[in-house]
């Protein structure tokens, strides 16, 4: 096996030969690296030798992607008749072709250790989901698939449509007349994002997408339960840090999905197209209102880029600090810029800026500064009076015309393909352990970021 690992492989252009060779090499690759020490016990030369046979059947997936990404995608979705999400899809290439990418089981197990413990098993499907993008057409059908309502969601309809109320745990949504109202409410993590909290938000949103009684959502963070900031609300802490130190924050499910899922649904609304690949967007979408009223860190901020109306109290502040985490502020590096310049854009990305609301750089981000409670229910009044006057039909038209002048679906997915890979080598780099240790204050382990 050895002697098989050692080899390169050159492919044969046939996917199932090739499938079957790269499985061998992986296998054996594989049993180069059991007979290491597990990762924390790894001396430096260990970590080395680990290291190349991780390297070897990195380039070894490169390359095997490299040729027969279109065919994989095809066979696992059945010539795209089958709509799978990232998640689901990554761990059905894991049985469809053995060790091309890492089993659900693996990641399990991974996800028990520290994130200085792991072994970067996610890195493979971030190689995966960068060259399924890369591909025009499996790009644009996995964006398609990505654009659908979670089956909680369509399990949930019918009560949300009876109540007007469904309390997802870390979310809250309420209708209110003709508005979605979903309240961010993860109190333990000061509203901090992680893979519960975003799969939470999403079913809110496809909830408040799908109720054909509501016209325009509302997103707001819940009063705090936190003593620091009990009483007022929170908007969105930024990523989960205690999660992330645990290795509970996975790249796929939290980082790719909520891109392509969460925000994108704020954003395009539900794909009803048939996932080819067209300029024309085909989607059910409605205009989504933010309101800020104390800070929106990292995520928080990347929601509000979204937004089609942003209102926020006096003395609130926005930033993008994942450069100091070590890690891609999700869509933040294409579309920030779009707001306030890219100057600033590096500024807050590069040297951790906080932007207030009430500057210059912060009113191009926000459109309402208010200065109470009352002041912002009339500033929210207001904005779905105006998103709601024409109907649906015109708002949405000129909310597509925006997007597409911007950032049509193509930009999109080539940020994207970008993304999937970029992102799996920050969250598996040296200096992220590193700047987690000195970003998160190891007395709070266990406890609210």
């Amino acid at each position: 096996m050895a002697d098989i690992a050692a080899s390169t492989i050159e492919l044969t252009r046939d996917f199932d030969k090739d499938a079957a060779l790269v499985s061998e090499l992986f296998a054996g690759l594989d049993a180069e690296l059991a007979a290491l020490p597990a990762r924390p016990g790894r001396t430096g030369a260990k970590q080395a030798s680990a290291d190349a046979v991780l390297d070897r059947a990195r380039r070894a997936r490169e390359d095997f992607l490299g040729v027969h990404v279109g065919t994989l995608y095809d066979t696992l979705t059945e010539d795209r008749s089958r709509l799978l999400r990232v998640a689901e899809l990554a761990y059905a290439a894991a049985e469809l072709v053995p060790g091309l990418v890492p089993t659900r089981e693996r990641i399990a197990e991974e996800r028990r250790h520290p994130q200085k413990h792991k072994e970067g098993w996610e890195y493979d499907q971030g190689i995966l989901i960068s060259h399924v993008l890369d591909d025009p057409v499996a790009g644009y059908h996995l964006m398609h698939a990505m654009a659908q309502p979670l089956p909680e969601a369509r399990d949930l309809l019918e009560e949300f449509r009876r109540t007007d109320r469904v309390d997802l745990g870390s979310s809250l949504v309420e209708r209110d007349g003709n508005v979605g109202h979903l309240t961010i409410q993860h109190h333990a993590y000061l509203n901090a994002e992680d893979d519960e909290s975003t799969r939470a938000m999403e079913i809110a949103t496809d909830l408040i997408l799908l109720d054909d009684r509501i016209d325009v959502g509302l997103l707001r963070g819940a009063e705090a339960q936190h003593p620091k900031y009990r009483g007022r609300r929170v908007f969105d802490a930024g990523v989960n840090l205690t999660r992330l130190y645990h290795g509970e924050v996975s790249l796929i499910e939290f980082f790719i999905e909520r891109e392509l899922g969460l925000i994108t649904k704020w954003f395009r609304g539900h794909s009803v197209g048939d996932g080819e690949v067209s300029v024309v967007e085909r989607r059910h979408e409605k205009p989504w209102i933010a309101a800020v009223d104390t800070f929106a860190i990292g995520g928080g901020c990347q929601y509000l880029l979204v937004m089609d109306r942003v209102i926020a109290r006096s003395g609130a502040y926005v930033n993008l600090p994942a450069r100091r985490e070590g890690f891609l502020p999700g869509c933040g590096n294409m579309r920030l810029p779009r707001f306030v310049g890219e100057r600033v854009a590096r500024q807050g990305i590069f040297f951790n800026r906080d932007i207030y609301v009430d500057s210059p750089e912060g009113r191009r981000i926000v459109d309402d500064l208010v200065v109470d409670e009352e002041g912002m229910q009339a500033a929210i009044a207001d904005a779905v009076d105006a998103l709601t006057a024409t109907g649906p039909v015109g708002i949405n038209a000129n909310r597509t015309q925006i997007r597409v002048g911007a950032e049509p679906l193509e930009t999109f997915r080539r940020y994207m393909a970008n993304l999937a890979i970029g992102q799996a080598r920050c969250v598996y780099s040296p200096a992220i352990i590193r700047n987690l240790e000195l970003a998160w204050d190891p007395k709070r382990r266990g406890g609210v970021k």
